[in-house]
């Protein structure tokens, strides 16, 4: 049974590995995928600093609570999305969602933006007909279902998709 209450990655332990890990993670991410996470950085620290947001670390990343209908956007390690939503399932699984969009940036770089971000809005704000007619998942498309596995093999959380 997968355990939905929980809010974050486990700790990891502190070792010179791990400490090796923290270190490419970011130097990657801020360096590789710097045009991502310097726009990411300047939403969080507005949203975080004027707007007041809840926040909180996730993994490598950062997650912004913001009251808005959408549901979630990943900018580099900053991920924006829907606070207090009624589904606690919704909640969980979108966090390690969009925490698969983290890693798939520090792959791609400034590549994230053609590769994920653009098909990954056309599917959420165009298709949403075409799927429900259908039938068909919104982690159908490459971008999601990699997202999906990424963020539940990085975060070593579960997704529960069955509800």
């Amino acid at each position: 049974m997968i355990d939905i209450t929980k809010k974050y990655p486990d700790k990891k332990e502190k070792s010179f590995k791990n400490d090796c890990i923290d270190f490419f993670f970011y130097l990657i991410q801020w360096t590789w995928g710097l045009p991502v996470n310097l726009i990411g950085g300047i939403a969080f620290l507005f949203c975080t600093k004027i707007k007041k947001r809840r926040w909180q670390r996730f993994g490598y990343s950062y997650i912004v609570y913001l009251p808005w209908k959408s549901g979630g956007l990943s900018l580099g390690q900053f991920i924006f999305m829907r606070d207090n939503h009624k589904s606690k399932v919704w909640t969980y699984n979108t966090r390690i969602h969009e925490y698969g969009h983290t890693w798939q940036c520090l792959l791609l770089g400034p590549l994230y933006y053609i590769i994920i971000a653009i098909p990954s809005m056309i599917w959420c704000n165009c298709f949403e007909g075409y799927r429900k007619k259908n039938n068909i998942s919104y982690y159908k498309l490459y971008c999601e279902a990699w997202a999906n596995a990424w963020g539940q093999k990085f975060s070593k959380m579960q997704m529960d998709l069955n509800k």
